[in-house]
């Protein structure tokens, strides 16, 4: 694809000229993962679906601004030159539940107007869970599968539904809150204002804070590798109950395979045989029908950004399953 660049060259009468240049974001889709602590941009090339990522992390203080000037840079970076994002018709911006954003815009401005005006292209928003689901049914562990469960473990427990190959959003784009189904009765409290909810025992904040030794997610690795009895049983605690609305979700769901992704996913086997034990035990085959197979997730921490990276893709230049408005 040509782009038209301004000719900077002196010119001593007549219209300003322009040079034709070879666009550097020809034939790219970009996607955007706004995170509390972190940016990550995934783009995706050509008819081959090549990704390529960049991210960096920032203070979770960041305010709107500071975020996009990342954004940009990056974009700069995956490219090898200043970005002409508005040259790409718009970019997939992943977010987590912005309404709870303190930085969310206050003027009347939607966040999608601020965020497309700071990139200077139109933007397209859809929540990061549910375009994790979506970039792992396309991409990653669950590549081909029409049927797919996600649950995300990170600071937020939430996941998303693929439902015979296209992406499940629910009334008023609310599907995917895990995080919010019963798992302990009389549990600790919750910030949705309920008690007992999969977030206060599967999130990064609650096994951290029932694992006080570690005070962050490689110290509670090094623990797990160290042998320490009292970390296995903080992770494990954490797996049976992810287990216990797992197993209720994919009985009643019904999905091919439960993909398990987020930041406690790090912890590796730790977290994954116990919890794939739960599923084998409480989501049995029924008659001729295969058992549903656990799989860890596979695009890590970008698949937010790789699956906004899929919004604004012509559908012919996607690869099934279908992506719905995310």
């Amino acid at each position: 694809m040509i782009a038209t660049v301004p000719d900077t060259e002196p010119r001593r009468r007549g219209r300003p000229a322009e040079k034709l240049a070879l666009n550097p974001l020809a034939g790219r889709a970009l996607g955007i993962d706004f995170g509390r602590r972190h940016v990550r941009l995934a783009a995706i090339t050509g008819a081959h679906n090549e990704i390529s990522t960049a991210g960096e992390t920032h203070s979770a203080a960041a305010r709107w601004p500071e975020r996009i000037a990342i954004a940009r840079r990056l974009a700069a970076g995956l490219t090898g030159a200043a970005p002409r994002l508005d040259v790409l018709g718009g970019v997939g911006v992943a977010v987590t539940d912005p309404t709870t954003d303190p930085f969310v815009p206050d003027d009347g401005r939607t966040l999608a107007d601020m965020i497309g005006r700071g990139l200077g292209t139109r933007v397209r928003l859809g929540d990061a869970p549910r375009l994790a689901t979506l970039a792992e049914t396309v991409w990653g562990a669950a590549k081909g599968v029409a049927d797919v469960l996600y649950l995300e473990l990170s600071d937020r427990v939430s996941g998303g539904l693929m439902a015979g190959g296209v992406l499940h959003r629910g009334a008023q784009g609310r599907s995917g809150g895990f995080g919010h189904v019963l798992a302990e009765p009389a549990g600790a409290p919750c910030s949705c204002g309920g008690r007992g909810c999969l977030q206060t025992v599967a999130s990064t904040r609650a096994v951290l804070g029932a694992y006080r030794a570690a005070a962050d997610l490689p110290q509670l690795a090094a623990a797990l590798s160290a042998g320490e009895e009292a970390a296995h049983a903080v992770v494990r605690r954490a797996a049976i109950h992810a287990d216990a609305v797992v197993a209720g979700l994919a009985k009643a769901l019904g999905p091919s395979v439960i993909v398990v992704g987020g930041e406690l996913t790090t912890l590796g086997a730790a977290l994954m045989k116990p919890l794939e034990n739960e599923v084998r035990a409480n989501v049995g085959p029924h008659g001729s029908r295969p058992r549903t197979a656990v799989r860890r997730a596979e695009l890590g921490g970008f698949a937010a950004a790789v699956g906004a990276a899929s919004l604004l893709r012509p559908p012919h230049d996607t690869p099934s399953p279908q992506s719905a408005p995310a």
